[in-house]
């Protein structure tokens, strides 16, 4: 083997194992102190897919959430642009599909130098508790971005390069952080209920809810939305109907439906279907906002 050839093989094995090692979440953060009063379920155990995962091994679902967390996975220094992303999975609120959704997207944004927070939410769906999704699922969702803001600099993230990014029941948390954040629910009342819980930008995939007040303020965070069409009418429906107003709105965004491709899957390969490239636009247009930047 040449050394030109070699000096190749080596580089790919590092980008694998970089990429290896930043797919491990580095620490987990619980989003409330202990005893606060949105908390319930003491006591609860979560129910996860496969049980009792080892440690680092991939957890394909997650249900019964109580003590809801981020988990953090930063890019690593040498390619970290400053911008994090709060990563939101979908699971119709009975549960998070925290592989294809959360654990899997978090290794691509480290991929392109993009920190990125996997945010376990309390579900609305979870039996015997009454959870809401404009309730403490939003409190969650707005806590998590104001605990970025709180913590940038030791993550080394910039407080004005904060997304979230939301699938299918997490992009309807995606919408609410981009509209709710005028007059959010201040929990605990300390120093970190006190910064803005508005994100910089957002991104909805597939995202669907039940009825539900969109309208969207001049204020609202520039947005990117997708969905498959034919095969996920739902879906696709309610992201144009968001878009549209964010549009009246005068907010930026930038709209992609597909002709088909189902619903589900995030960036896993579709067979050549051309919705398994969504998250390619996404970071086109993350860079024409200009959050990529180093």
């Amino acid at each position: 083997m040449s050394f030109c050839k070699l000096r190749h093989l080596i580089a790919a094995v590092t980008m694998l194992v970089v990429a290896s090692v930043s797919a491990l979440a580095q620490d987990v953060v619980p989003l409330w102190p202990a005893g606060a009063k949105t908390l319930q379920g003491a006591g609860e155990k979560e129910i996860t897919t496969p049980p009792n995962p080892a440690p680092g091994a991939r957890i394909n679902s997650i249900k019964n959430v109580h003590t809801p967390t981020i988990e953090v996975h930063l890019a690593p220094k040498e390619t970290a642009n400053g911008c994090a992303m709060i990563v939101a999975p979908g699971g119709g609120h009975s549960q998070l599909v925290w592989g294809s959704e959360g654990t899997e997207i978090a290794k691509w944004l480290n991929s392109i130098g993009v920190s990125a927070f996997v945010l376990k939410y309390r579900l609305a769906q979870t039996p015997g508790f009454h959870y809401t999704v404009e309730g403490e699922a939003l409190q969650d969702s707005q806590r998590a971005i104001r605990i970025l803001r709180a913590r940038a600099k030791e993550w080394n993230i910039r407080p004005d390069r904060i997304g979230y990014l939301g699938f299918s029941a997490g992009g309807a948390l995606a919408a609410l952080v981009d509209i709710r954040f005028a007059k959010p629910v201040n929990v605990v009342g300390d120093e970190i209920d006190g910064l803005s819980c508005r994100p910089d930008f957002v991104g909805l995939v597939y995202a669907g809810w039940q009825p539900m007040d969109i309208t969207a303020p001049a204020d609202a965070a520039p947005a990117f939305l997708t969905s498959a069409g034919k095969d996920d009418a739902f879906h696709a429906k309610e992201t144009v109907e968001f878009y549209d107003s964010l549009f009246k709105a005068g907010v930026v965004a930038d709209l992609f439906i597909y002709g088909h491709g189902g619903h589900g899957g995030a960036i896993s390969p579709r067979n050549g279907i051309p919705f398994g490239t969504w998250h390619l636009r996404f970071k086109e247009w993350m860079d024409d906002l200009g959050v990529l930047k180093r």
